[in-house]
């Protein structure tokens, strides 16, 4: 008898505990922020030549985390591995260029969106065709864990998607005429054939829309309403205009929703 009420006792403790965990508070408490981030898509986060990740989602997770006031750790993702890295808490946060779907809140949370892009396509110079319409029965490259393979399956469903961990391994793929296109986000695509050097170019026909959220594990209510709320600020503060322009050129169309106070 005791032994069952020590096993109820323990129970109750542990489930309490978990209803009581706050993930911010923890962030907080350690002092730094664990982010996810990919090392390999410009402009959102890659390495530069000096071996320093940068970004646009690098320099907007160090806006949120200096308004937090703690340090900031980053730490390697792709598109395969960046839901399963929150949902084992080996990140706090993710910013991927992650798309917000449907499926994937149901795993875990998002932030509001803060980039909003839609898939494109990345061919080589020589290209004739100037539509995703024109790949049917050709070989495409996505990248695994991305949407992109779905979403193009569902435009050209006897296309050939071949897939890829990650994107240098596509580009090159690419280059050496083993595929005839990469299909992914558009501001992606404009950025590597800008540094191509003439190699590759961009069909900007777009089949999806891909707004971008921030990731973070289920339930963490108060994680979320801050993350939120810091990037309501930069957009307020004009920092988010300025953090576009710095690695855009330009000033963004879309802004992300700001509430009223």
């Amino acid at each position: 008898m005791f032994t069952k009420f020590m096993l109820l006792f323990c129970s109750c403790f542990i489930f309490t505990n978990v209803l009581k965990a706050d993930k911010l508070a923890d962030i907080k408490k350690a002092g730094v922020m664990v982010a996810g981030i990919k090392y390999d898509f410009k402009p959102f986060g890659f390495i530069n030549k000096s071996g320093s990740i940068v970004g646009f989602d690098v320099d907007l997770l160090k806006y949120i985390a200096n308004s937090l006031n703690v340090g900031l750790k980053f730490k390697q993702v792709t598109s395969k591995t960046r839901i399963p890295m929150i949902v084992s808490g080996e990140v706090d946060v993710a910013a991927a260029s992650m798309t917000h779907k449907h499926k994937r809140d149901h795993v875990i949370d998002f932030s509001i969106s803060y980039f909003f892009d839609g898939q494109a396509m990345l061919v080589r110079s020589d290209e004739k065709e100037t539509s995703f319409r024109g790949f049917e029965n050709r070989k495409v490259a996505a990248i695994q864990g991305a949407t992109s393979g779905n979403n193009f399956k569902k435009v050209q469903p006897k296309a050939k998607i071949i897939y890829y961990q990650e994107y240098p391994q596509a580009v090159l793929s690419l280059l050496k005429g083993k595929v005839d296109a990469i299909t992914t986000d558009l501001v992606w695509c404009v950025t590597q054939a800008q540094d191509s050097r003439g190699k590759l170019k961009v069909l900007t026909e777009t089949l999806s829309y891909e707004p971008y959220g921030i990731g973070m594990s289920e339930n963490e209510s108060n994680l979320r309403d801050y993350i939120n709320f810091a990037i309501q600020d930069a957009v307020r503060d004009g920092f988010y205009e300025k953090l576009y322009i710095k690695w855009f050129g330009k000033k963004p169309e879309k802004l992300p929703e700001v509430w009223p106070n």
